[in-house]
């Protein structure tokens, strides 16, 4: 049985957390880049689910022809907005441009909240999770969490557009919210909670 996750990014937080997340598995949580040169993956998908599955298939791809036959995951995460049609969706992190960085993903929303003159909006998280076996099997997994954005940035925690979304059941953002209480709604723990299971069985 394989004893490696090969994560299709070379993100360094995304990789420590889901090496957090894994440590009882037993796994060695690695980011493909310690196998295979880093390479582009054009996300083409429609859907969170289609992008996750692209990018996983795309690295898995490249490792059998290094002939590694390891698990690979990757994940796609954003946010809905109600009030701006369920925007930026699959292209939060390229909302404000395609090399945009999280802080101007973040002012671009904020702006487009202040223009429509609202308090606050619904919005929610989506992250979904794809897992590809050593035999090329492919899982996915979905996590949500559901609350509000606001037209400002409160507190420098988390990341992305975390300063301006208050969880459900909440009355502060992500952005001053400690950890423990951010990883009770967190989608992507979700998300990951459910891919655990399915990798306890492959």
């Amino acid at each position: 049985m394989s004893r490696k996750i090969i994560l299709a990014t070379s993100n360094s937080g995304k990789v420590r957390e889901i090496q957090a997340f894994f440590k009882d598995l037993n796994f060695e949580v690695v980011p493909y880049t310690k196998f295979i040169e880093s390479f582009e993956i054009e996300e083409t998908g429609k859907t969170f689910k289609e992008n996750a599955i692209i990018k996983a298939k795309a690295v898995y791809d490249e490792l059998i022809k290094a002939e590694i036959y390891e698990i690979v995951i990757s994940d796609d995460s954003g946010i809905s907005v109600e009030v701006l049609d369920w925007q930026p969706n699959i292209y939060s992190a390229r909302y404000s441009g395609i090399n945009a960085t999280s802080i101007e993903n973040l002012n671009k929303l904020i702006s487009e909240l202040k223009k429509l003159e609202v308090q606050n909006s619904k919005a929610f998280y989506t992250a979904s999770i794809a897992i590809i076996s050593p035999k090329g099997e492919i899982f996915t997994t979905h996590g949500w969490m559901h609350g509000r954005v606001i037209p400002e940035k409160i507190g420098n925690g988390g990341f992305g557009y975390d300063p301006c979304f208050i969880p459900d059941g909440e009355n502060n953002t992500l952005g001053i919210l400690p950890d423990n209480i951010k990883d009770k709604y967190s989608h992507r723990i979700k998300a990951l909670k459910l891919a655990k299971l399915i990798l306890k069985n492959i």
